[in-house]
């Protein structure tokens, strides 16, 4: 039986800490807005969203020129002296790494400290006993830190990188655990070979010897149904026991097999052997009692302000995107030359199941726009409606087509999407998903307008790091949507 995430869709680079009997994971956004999510449990499984860290223009300048999957990526989120800590690091122009902090992990969070001598991706950050701050980068190389003035003490360092020829060693979590100092990694890179490994010291700055073990967790040349597993950061789970949340992701169809959702959160339990880290299974059961929170809702009437599942492309301003300026209405202003252009104004929520449905009442009285399954510029599927008729757009690469198009009545029109997994391969060449495009009648009736092959909006295809995101777009003028709902099919 396939592991289930605990948090599915693109949730990538989990970093998670423990205060008390709360947990709080953050992970990588890239070129959306508001930045690096931050989710709460008390069980380790089921996490609520309560907010996003980055969610103001002077946190998170992402400009049009930062590329697709560039942005923010692999955060650390660590609570130290009455204070919760993020470090990230922008890949984009003007960014670097940075901290961020906040008494409260919903926010508000502090302006970011930059760290302009710390140089490269994927920044922990850990405390020894008398609080020197080190802050260990992929690579693997650290500094010893100023967190107060951002200054760079010592460093940097290399330390170990491992195994011999290992590739992309990245992702370092530093830890204190019992008499020895744990550096744990991701090498492999994030693709199929994907691995974590460790190793341990008397001191946080080594020297390292490697776990004759690693790596303690890959899926590498295996037929289980979660692969590129790796990325892990280490917690204590309510009972005392050791957990590890990681990345994976669950590819779908023929061969090579395409992911479409990005790369998802799980979970899975540790224990000890002569003081090295066992990894277990992929699951979703620990042994204690679980506790779900609130069930967040399929359908957003925008009576309010947007709730922060809803991100954009590299900015939101209240110019472009307002739930202000018709009461109940998500109103968009068009810029650029919609979802091929880095400026589109777009609102969408991850995909977070293989199959599932997006619906929306749509006013394109003075603009034109709809709804979008969007990976990238290049890669993204939308059915478009404007100047008395309702368009399904592909882009794929190079090529852009308008598969069909069709008249409608004048007034708001519901547009649906929907994303329907493949349960049985035709042949090798299968994809992971259909997603189809239609408009829906009064009574409920929907017309399909086309049919696509999904695995052309996934990262094998398109590249890169991030997964599926459906929602909102205003491609001219100005389009009004007086509800969305996006809820799954499984």
């Amino acid at each position: 039986m396939a592991a289930t995430p605990v948090l599915a869709g693109m949730h990538p680079d989990p970093s998670v800490c423990r205060v008390g009997e709360d947990y709080y994971l953050v992970c990588s956004s890239f070129e959306y807005f508001p930045g690096v999510p931050v989710f709460h449990s008390r069980d380790l499984v089921n996490w609520t969203q309560l907010g996003n860290a980055l969610d103001r223009q002077s946190q998170l300048p992402l400009t049009a020129g930062t590329p697709s999957s560039a942005g923010i990526c692999a955060p650390t989120l660590r609570y130290h002296d009455g204070r919760f800590h993020l470090v990230v690091t922008s890949v984009s122009h003007g960014g670097g790494t940075a901290v961020f902090t906040a008494t409260d992990p919903a926010g508000p969070w502090s302006e970011p400290v930059p760290l302009p001598g710390a140089h490269g991706i994927d920044p922990d950050l850990a405390w020894d006993e008398d609080g020197t701050c080190w802050c260990t980068m992929a690579g693997v190389h650290q500094y010893r830190v100023d967190l107060a003035t951002g200054a760079v003490v010592a460093g940097p360092r290399p330390l170990w990188s491992g195994g011999d020829r290992a590739k992309a060693p990245e992702a370092p979590h530093l830890y204190r655990i019992g008499r020895h100092w744990y550096l744990l990694i991701a090498e492999g890179g994030t693709e199929r070979s994907h691995a974590v490994s460790i190793a341990r010291g008397p001191a946080p700055d080594g020297p390292f010897e490697p776990c004759p073990a690693n790596p303690v967790l890959t899926h590498r040349g295996t037929d289980d149904p979660v692969q590129n597993t790796g990325h892990a950061d280490l917690v204590q789970g309510p009972d005392g026991s050791w957990w590890m949340v990681l990345l994976g992701v669950r590819p779908g169809g023929g061969t090579p097999g395409w992911h479409v959702l990005g790369r998802e959160t799980f979970l899975a339990p540790v224990h000890w052997v002569d003081d090295w880290p066992v990894v277990g299974a992929l699951t979703v059961t620990p042994p204690w009692p679980l506790t779900p929170g609130p069930v967040e809702p399929h359908r957003d009437d925008f009576d309010g302000e947007l709730r922060p599942c809803w991100i954009s492309v590299r900015d939101r301003s209240e110019e472009h995107c307002t739930t202000r300026e018709r009461p109940g209405w998500l109103t968009l202003h068009a810029r650029g030359a919609g979802l091929d252009d880095p400026s589109v104004v777009f609102v969408g929520r991850r995909q977070q199941h293989r199959s599932c449905r997006a619906r929306a009442l749509v006013d394109v009285e003075r603009g034109s726009g709809g709804l979008a399954v969007r990976v990238d510029e290049e890669h993204h599927y939308e059915v478009e409606a404007g100047s008395g008729e309702v368009r399904v757009h592909a882009r794929i690469g190079p090529l852009r087509t308008v598969v069909v198009a069709r008249a409608v009545p004048a007034g708001p029109v519901v547009l649906v999407v929907r994303v329907n997994e493949t349960r049985e391969l035709r042949d090798a060449r299968s994809g992971p998903d259909t997603v189809s495009f239609g408009v829906e009648a009064p009574g409920g009736t929907v017309t399909t307008l086309a049919e696509l092959d999904g695995r052309y909006l996934s990262t094998e295809v398109a590249g890169g790091f991030t997964g599926r995101v459906i929602g909102a777009y205003a491609a001219t003028g100005t389009v009004h949507f007086d509800w969305i709902d996006h809820e799954p099919l499984d």
